[in-house]
């Protein structure tokens, strides 16, 4: 698909913008200067023609701002990729330094460029966008992101400016796995999606809490293809003081809510925390297949047999369910980086594998029937049937006369047994007992 990408100095509503084209609030959007840092990615469709648009942060140069170097290299990547580039700025404060600069490097790229003028919500400020001529872009469209006025003249334009072999392409893309990269903040979580990557596509500092938005990525590498989503550092709810960081965790749960395998990453040094535990405890909660990585793995001290004890008490932590793919990653160093691959592909295998009727019966009958469940008052419980349900993940129906009587303790028999018998490692499942 064609590429547009949304460039300007900060605040000028890019991410306003964003979300209007891509007809969700997928950006985190604040009066806040500096909100967006990475590259955002989204779909757009415009009278039958779809293509991808890309929000980046704000352009700039001498500021306080610790993330300048970082942000304007992500600018620079949108601009080389983009087929064309909608370059947005704001009615109220005129041409600024920053938007000469912006468009001097916007001439020598190239590449198309649609001039945006945004915050123009009334008439008398129609006349203040004329200024916007003299950057030597061309035609200047006025628009109001946060309203929707003149977006659609924009989006006629920006169709009609489109390669022409890509007008009318379709997303070829099949329904690919979303893989979310999720944990505490400063665990290695942009690291580990740039290391699988290759490229530096998520910025990546010392300072917590750099990453805010959730950002996916489509990943074909090494026979594997699915959607990498590196999400935002989830702290505890009292440690939440600022309404950008309530909207980064919000995104980051969003993302495990619509994930199917999670990577929990943990901090080697530091253990599993009670943060990490309640991080698991809501992937387990949606039913998403988990993978949990070590990280910083070459900062502890290490003897003979340090990963297998450390293996075996985060494991007693995560009891009941404990069958979970434990990997000891340095990603500083790029150590053991494919196998957290391979072993998110094997629990989104296990997720998604469908066991059919008469194989179900023929392994777990003979087992109910030499421990069926106990009686309850005298009445005996008789398990006729059982079949897997057609969700997303696993779920299981045992028909018997007399559901009301079968216990947990049971259930979690059952359940072990499935495991034993049909390998369903790394994804949690649930056990139902229904009227025959």
């Amino acid at each position: 698909m064609s590429l547009v990408a949304i460039v300007g100095r900060p605040n000028v509503g890019k991410s306003t913008l964003f979300n209007r084209l891509v007809g969700m609030r997928q950006a985190i959007v604040d009066e806040t200067s500096g909100v967006t840092r990475d590259r955002h990615y989204g779909k757009c469709e415009w009278c039958g023609t779809i293509f991808s648009v890309v929000d980046t942060g704000g352009y700039t140069s001498n500021s306080d701002d610790v993330f300048e170097e970082e942000i304007r290299k992500q600018v620079v990547l949108a601009i080389e990729e983009a087929d064309l580039i909608l370059f947005l700025t704001e009615c109220g404060t005129g041409i600024t330094d920053y938007d000469e600069e912006i468009a001097d490097i916007l001439r020598r790229s190239g590449k198309p460029v649609v001039l945006a003028v945004n915050k123009v919500d009334s008439g008398a400020k129609m006349y203040d966008s004329y200024q916007f001529y003299s950057l030597g872009l061309g035609e200047v469209w006025s628009i109001s992101s946060a309203n929707g006025g003149g977006t659609g003249d924009l989006l006629d334009e920006i169709v009609r400016r489109l390669p022409s072999e890509n007008k009318d392409a379709e997303d070829g893309r099949p329904d690919l796995p979303h893989i979310a990269i999720v944990g505490r903040p400063n665990v290695g979580k942009s690291s580990l999606t740039n290391a699988l990557l290759g490229t530096e596509r998520n910025i990546v500092t010392p300072v917590a809490g750099t990453t805010r938005d959730s950002i996916a990525t489509y990943y074909n590498k090494f026979g594997h293809e699915f959607m990498l989503v590196d999400t935002a550092g989830m702290r505890k709810k009292s440690k939440v003081h600022e309404d950008l960081e309530f909207y980064s965790v919000m995104r980051s749960v969003r993302a495990i809510e619509h994930s199917d395998i999670c990577i929990l990453m943990i901090d080697a040094q530091t253990g599993l925390e009670s943060q990490d535990m309640s991080i698991f405890n809501l992937i387990i909660r949606n039913l998403k297949g988990c993978v949990i990585v070590v990280n910083k793995w070459d900062l502890v001290e290490k003897d003979s047999n340090t990963m297998k004890e450390y293996e075996a008490a985060l494991k007693s932590r995560l009891a009941p369910f404990n069958d979970v793919p434990i990997i000891f990653t340095s990603v500083i160093r790029k150590q053991r980086i494919l196998d957290v691959l391979n072993a998110a592909a094997k629990v989104y295998e296990n997720y998604s594998k469908k066991i059919p009727t008469s194989v179900l019966n023929d392994e777990m009958l003979p087992v109910i029937e030499n421990y069926p469940p106990p009686a309850w008052k005298g009445k005996y419980i008789k398990v006729k049937y059982a079949t897997q349900l057609p969700t997303r993940n696993p779920k299981f129906a045992f028909f018997c006369n007399l559901p009301q009587y079968v216990k947990d303790p049971y259930k979690r028999f059952i359940e072990n047994q499935l495991r034993e018998k049909f390998d369903f490692t790394g994804c949690p499942m649930q056990i139902f007992f229904r009227q025959k």
